[in-house]
């Protein structure tokens, strides 16, 4: 299957879709999560991309589907055990992601000590916008996320309130894995996840517009 270019940045093509759980006090605080030390860290596969305009598609396993919007990072070289003050350097641009998540699938899989895969995972559970060059954005840690469901404002706030830096984390996963042009971070989410539905309307938003994305609920 040929990969898919990554809008607003055609000279990539997706690889890997990293993502990190818990990256701000006041989620991990509402789901009653205690906050990890180090990244913690989980995988979707990049079938459950989808782009503006497209749809999410809720799976008949799961009662409590749940939005998290997430700053997207593209990284754009080759990199392996990238010092801190290097790692901004591997990146090619910036987005706006939607971590979808089976909520109740995934409580089951916390409770049993099991992952996270098939909450995350499910087809179009990764909505992500055109991506902006790195050029256009002088500090990732001064960003502001936005999303709505039918107009009505679900979770606003700024990347300061990253746990791990967006440095922190390239460095971090460049000594598990090798990361590659393509992959991309989704670095986490602030408060106020809460249910999509059916015949929902779902937008999100980088610091006033910079990043966009609108989505429909089937």
């Amino acid at each position: 299957m040929e990969k898919k270019k990554i809008p607003g940045l055609p000279h990539l093509q997706f690889h890997n879709l990293f993502c990190i759980g818990r990256n701000y006090v006041e989620h991990a605080k509402e789901l009653n999560n205690e906050v990890p030390s180090q990244p913690l860290v989980f995988l979707k596969p990049t079938g459950s991309i989808i782009f503006d305009g497209d749809k999410i598609q809720i799976p008949h396993q799961s009662e409590n589907v749940q939005h998290e919007v997430e700053l997207a990072v593209a990284i754009d070289k080759t990199g392996k055990d990238i010092p801190k003050e290097e790692a901004l350097e591997y990146v090619g641009g910036y987005g706006i992601g939607i971590d979808v998540t089976a909520r109740d699938i995934q409580q089951k899989a916390k409770e049993k000590g099991h992952p996270w895969t098939v909450a995350k995972g499910f087809d179009t559970f990764a909505p992500l916008s055109t991506f902006v060059e790195k050029d256009l954005i002088e500090d990732p840690q001064n960003l502001h996320l936005q999303i709505s469901v039918n107009n009505e404002g679900r979770q606003s706030d700024s990347t300061k309130l990253m746990i791990h830096t967006v440095a922190d984390l390239i460095h971090y996963l460049s000594t598990i894995f090798t990361l590659q042009p393509g992959d991309i971070i989704l670095t986490g989410t602030p408060k106020g996840v809460s249910a999509i539905t059916t015949g929902d309307t779902i937008k999100a938003s980088l610091s006033n517009g910079l990043a966009t994305i609108s989505v429909t609920v089937e």
